[in-house]
């Protein structure tokens, strides 16, 4: 009943009418949960949203259900299937979650909440995945979009303070003028369908969440999807430097550019010197110089060269642009600079959880490095975080529940300079006192944060309300 064929026009305006009356359970209370289930009851839907967790825990979400106007069933873990006519699920949700498996043995379609967004959205999604460097890339991309005169909407996967749109709410809201920039998760795209973005990037692919998927290259393929659904007019962006990212690209049907900080590629965009080119079709044009751009390390410039590719690919000015590059300094939680504090500056970067972002991370901050790290370990080889740490760290500064497996692999390894601290707040303070005019402080969990905080940017608030309160007699920026 809900299916819609993969082009972007001539099936909007249907699926919307087709939602009005449908029964629809939506699985997950949470930020996504509840944005679906406003948009469905906007459009006419009957909506019921199911959670697991007791009431108790769920006070301020039934509320907001409530405001809405849709029922919230909570503490149990059956769905009401009959005359069920689709099940949306939250990327929280595990896709091995009985509750899943039973809608589908019931006929009932599952599908994600970006495939929802997608099916009803009037304006172009511009997508972006990745292990790491998503929400930097979609902000920036945003940024160029509206440097360019567009309607522009950041949306998805993406937590950066104030920044927490969910894909449906932005396609819901956006007209045909608008475009969508929208950062997409791994978990987001296991219940597509029809998803089809006009422009996606895969940034990258290393080993993160381990502890949801079987193996990596089951989380590989995951990513891949997508280019899943692009047609000859799309373009599928890839890393030229990431070969998990190159191989995804193999089999598309769209149009493929590359970007590379080491070399050459025909379609898309490198560095030339100090230039970044852009090249498609023969022509070559340069964008801007390397000078210009804000964000520390090699990992940025690989972002900055994505959101090149993607803007011009979807037809942005050059002057657009540069004009948004070379204004753009970060988004919290990412290499966010803090203060400097008695010569010391004080990076958050909280959104560092998996080895291979640790290990970019310090590549970015060079030598002298006083690093706070652990947290709730994903899984993975820890090869990189040892590495960098024996190459960049004065200091390791240990929380959380990986602490002590972490030191282990560190002190196997050799390297001695380890301190433990009980909270983020007296890791903060440990390393003020090692830290020396010329040294940089820096979180850099490479863990999610759900063993000591509600999130990640809880933990990078925790860090910054810290680095505030270090004495008052050293000068912040």
């Amino acid at each position: 009943m809900f299916g819609c064929c993969a082009g972007f026009s001539g099936v909007i305006e249907s699926m919307r009418e087709r939602l009005n009356g449908a029964n629809v359970a939506i699985i997950g209370l949470a930020r996504t949960g509840l944005a679906a289930a406003e948009v469905l009851a906007r459009l006419g839907a009957h909506v019921i949203v199911y959670d697991r967790k007791p009431a108790a825990a769920l006070a301020s979400e039934i509320a907001e259900a409530e405001r809405i106007g849709v029922e919230a069933r909570v503490g149990r873990d059956t769905v009401d299937y009959k005359g069920l006519d689709l099940l949306v699920t939250s990327p929280g949700v595990n896709r091995n979650a009985p509750v899943l498996t039973q809608a589908v043995a019931e006929g009932v379609e599952v599908i994600s909440e970006i495939e929802l967004a997608y099916r009803i959205s009037r304006a172009p999604i511009l997508a972006v995945t990745g292990t790491n460097g998503k929400t930097t890339t979609t902000v920036l991309l945003g940024r160029v979009m509206e440097a360019d005169g567009r309607n522009t909407f950041i949306a998805g996967n993406i937590s950066a303070d104030e920044l927490k749109m969910p894909l449906v709410k932005a396609a819901y809201e956006a007209d045909s003028s608008a475009v969508i920039a929208a950062e997409i998760s791994t978990f987001q795209l296991e219940w597509i369908k029809y998803f089809r973005p006009r422009v996606a990037a895969l940034l990258n692919i290393s080993a993160d969440h381990g502890d949801r998927h079987s193996s990596f290259s089951e989380y590989a393929a995951l990513k891949a999807r997508i280019f899943e659904n692009q047609e000859s007019e799309d373009f599928a962006v890839v890393n030229r430097d990431n070969r998990w990212s190159l191989a995804a690209a193999k089999d598309v049907r769209s149009s493929v550019l590359q970007f590379s900080v080491r070399r050459k590629v025909e379609n898309g965009a490198y560095l030339d010197g100090g230039d970044v080119i852009f090249c498609i079709g023969g022509s070559r044009t340069k964008v801007l110089s390397a000078s210009d751009i804000l964000l520390p390390g090699s990992h940025n410039l690989e972002n900055v060269l994505a959101a090149v590719c993607m803007s011009l690919a979807f037809g942005a000015e050059v002057e657009s642009v540069r004009k948004a590059v070379s204004s753009f300094d970060g988004v919290p939680h990412r290499m966010e600079k803090v203060a400097a504090v008695a010569g010391v500056q004080y990076i958050n970067n909280s959104m560092c959880t998996n080895p291979k972002a640790f290990e970019r991370s310090l590549e970015a901050v060079g030598g002298s490095a006083v690093v706070i790290a652990g947290g709730k370990f994903k899984g993975g080889r820890m090869d990189p975080i040892v590495r960098s740490v024996k190459k960049y760290a004065k200091a390791l500064i240990l929380i959380g529940a990986s602490a002590d497996l972490f030191e282990s692999r560190v002190r196997a390894a050799g390297y001695n300079s380890i301190h433990r601290a009980d909270s983020l707040e007296e890791a903060v303070n440990i390393a003020h006192n090692i830290a020396s005019s010329g040294d940089t402080v820096i979180l850099a969990p490479a863990c999610a944060s759900f063993d000591m905080f509600q999130d990640f940017e809880e933990r990078g608030r925790v860090f910054r309300e810290s680095v505030k309160k270090l004495p008052p007699s050293a000068e912040q920026d």
